[in-house]
């Protein structure tokens, strides 16, 4: 049994690849048997996409908590401690709880699978499902890890699901179409349960459509069922079963007010009703870490960790900061497709500093620069000095992007120098 936090998390942080080899999702549900199923005494909404699901269940957090409900939220990936992954009200599970419910996993681990362990994605989730259920909350907001169909998320059934975007990325696990990646993230909805959908793509699109039909479920489409007037202050109006006008945004960028609407529309398919101020209010304050967020007037944040997430961060740059000079801190794992980003922020970049992240499977710096052909490329062998001794000029902008891990590591270096 696990004495410690740390002993804990050092043991399933290390649960990279599950050694249980049995069905998909068979784990999962022989664990939560022998838990008491946890996860039918809660009800959930479930969020999966390639991008945006972060900011969109915070922004659903937000608009719920505002009126009046206890809502929890699982989360992925960390940015400093485990604990954040799980939390209720915005508040994250203690350490106690934590380890309780991680004991209570390995319990059944060695009962029903002869000690071998799923993964590390799985064990959070199991321990999510337990907190949720112990503490009798209102509702669930679940992020899906990778894809859908076969995400240890989804042995629930939701009371909505949304379906964020979808972008080429996980070939290898998910497909290398937008089609088939579609069809893994679409796994998610639910016979007669709700998909609010803001994916874009029409090959992707059409698939998710394809599912609803024949889960008989109802299929409410950003630009079709719903929709968004944007004004040039940064706000919008949303039009859908309601109207609320004049919403502004804590989150900057139009792919924000995007997932603001789909925030939106699901929270009123829970509740039923809205209250116009509460929602206005709620979207004033869901900021989201790590996602264009900044520190001080030189620096910004942003996980966009596949080429989806760049395009957005540059249109973003564009529209928020026109004026600026662009200067790009990147580093990344190497699953991937990072040319197609480079080349992004090539277009308008005055320079590219590549960078490796300590884990084992990032990519070098060196393997990073190669894909860039911008006259001003260069390498940054330690990345806190860079940030600590770099002059940048009062129409500077840097840009900390890749990897959400390497994100994590630099909010961290930065808060612990006072910085914000």
């Amino acid at each position: 049994m696990f004495q410690t936090m740390q002993q804990c998390t050092d043991f399933i942080f290390q649960l990279k690849a599950s050694s249980y080899k049995g069905a998909p999702l068979e784990a999962m549900k022989k664990i939560l048997a022998a838990l008491g199923h946890p996860e039918r005494k809660t009800k959930f909404i479930h969020f999966a996409g390639s991008n945006g699901k972060g900011s969109t269940l915070n922004a659903t957090r937000e608009i719920l908590m505002a009126h009046g409900l206890t809502v929890g939220a699982f989360t992925s990936p960390h940015l400093e401690r485990a604990n954040e992954r799980m939390t209720i009200n915005q508040q994250e599970i203690s350490d106690e709880q934590f380890l309780s419910y991680a004991n209570a996993v390995a319990q059944a681990v060695h009962e029903q699978l002869d000690g071998q362990f799923p993964s590390f994605f799985e064990v959070v989730t199991l321990i999510a499902f337990q907190h949720f259920a112990h503490e009798q909350i209102n509702i669930a907001l679940l992020e899906t890890g990778i894809g859908g169909r076969l995400d240890a998320t989804n042995v629930i059934i939701p009371e909505v699901s949304v379906i964020t975007t979808i972008s080429l990325e996980h070939t290898d696990m998910l497909g290398d179409t937008y089609a088939l990646i579609a069809a893994e993230k679409a796994g998610i909805i639910k016979k007669g349960k709700p998909v609010i959908v803001g994916v874009e793509n029409q090959e992707a699109q059409e698939v998710i459509r394809q599912t609803a039909q024949q889960q008989e479920a109802a299929f409410y489409q950003l630009h079709e069922t719903f929709h968004i007037e944007r004004l040039e202050s940064g706000a919008f109006h949303y039009k859908g079963d309601c109207i609320i006008s004049n919403i502004q945004p804590a989150m900057e960028g139009m792919h924000q007010q995007n997932n603001a609407a789909l925030a939106i529309t699901a929270s009123q398919l829970v509740l039923g009703e809205l209250r116009e101020d509460a929602v206005r209010e709620a979207l004033q304050r869901a900021k989201w870490q790590g996602r264009f967020e900044r520190f001080g007037t030189n620096l910004i944040l942003d996980g966009a960790h596949n080429s989806e997430g760049t395009a957005a961060l540059v249109q973003t740059l564009q529209q928020v900061e026109p004026a600026k000079k662009y200067y790009f801190l990147y580093a990344a794992l190497q699953d991937k497709d990072h040319g197609i980003s480079i080349q992004m922020m090539e277009k308008v970049a005055s320079a590219l500093y590549f960078t490796t992240i300590p884990m084992p499977r990032a990519a070098s710096a060196e393997a990073l620069a190669k894909h860039s052909t911008h006259p001003h490329t260069h390498i940054v062998e330690d990345w806190a000095k860079f940030l600590t001794e770099h002059q940048f000029a009062e129409d500077d902008l840097l840009i900390v992007t890749g990897s959400l891990y390497f994100i994590g590591e630099v909010r961290t270096f930065l808060q612990a120098r006072g910085m914000r």
